[in-house]
């Protein structure tokens, strides 16, 4: 699980190469549609129910019927972190009115001790994500965020001991909730690729 999160900080390449060997999928395992590497056909999104920073309770169950960005990030995370709430902000800005009613955009906290209430709204401010993405679970059990963390198979920073040192892919869940994409910061993870595979999802 180490190497998962090894890859969110290796260069574009061997990230791509690295997650693909470990899970993040394959374009040759999917229908091709997608710009980000898409996993085995048929992956639910595993259940979990997590309250937002605000305190609102949010279940998996509840993402059914839109499509999902889902993320997991730590708000003390100075590298990918940033960079993956700031895009996903933005891709959310470029789509249509439309669009944007039928897409959820969430982030599973990766050491809910440290991402208290204040260090996530300071963090999502700072990167224009306030209001955009929710971000889950900051503040609940560890052993609650354990167990999400080992449905999800992503290797935690409270886990791995550095605020930067841990597993943020960027996952595209359909309607239905399976999983059908999954970009990585630093290799694809563009606005320009997110919105692109948001909208295959959307059209499915």
């Amino acid at each position: 699980m180490l190497a998962l999160a090894i890859g969110v900080v290796l260069g574009a390449g061997a990230a791509g190469a690295l997650l693909a060997s470990l899970g993040g999928g394959s374009p040759a395992a999917g229908s091709g549609q997608y710009r980000g590497s898409e996993p085995p056909r048929g992956i639910a999104m595993s259940d979990f129910s997590l309250r937002n920073h605000d305190g609102r309770l949010v279940r998996s169950s509840d993402l059914r019927g839109r499509v999902t960005v889902l993320t997991f990030l730590d708000s003390q995370c100075t590298e990918s972190c940033p960079v993956i709430a700031w895009t996903v902000a933005r891709t959310l800005e470029v789509l249509t009115q439309d669009e944007r009613r039928d897409v959820r955009a969430v982030a599973i906290s990766t050491d809910p001790t440290e991402d208290t209430p204040t260090s996530v709204r300071t963090f999502l401010a700072t990167n224009r994500a306030l209001g955009r993405l929710l971000y889950l679970g900051g503040g609940q059990p560890e052993s609650e965020l354990r167990r999400v963390w080992n449905e999800f198979k992503v290797l935690s920073s409270l886990e791995s001991g550095q605020d930067t040192l841990h597993s943020a892919p960027v996952r595209i869940y359909d309607r239905s909730g399976t999983w059908v994409a999954t970009l990585h910061a630093g290799a694809d993870l563009t606005e320009a690729n997110l919105a692109h595979d948001l909208r295959v999802a959307l059209g499915q």
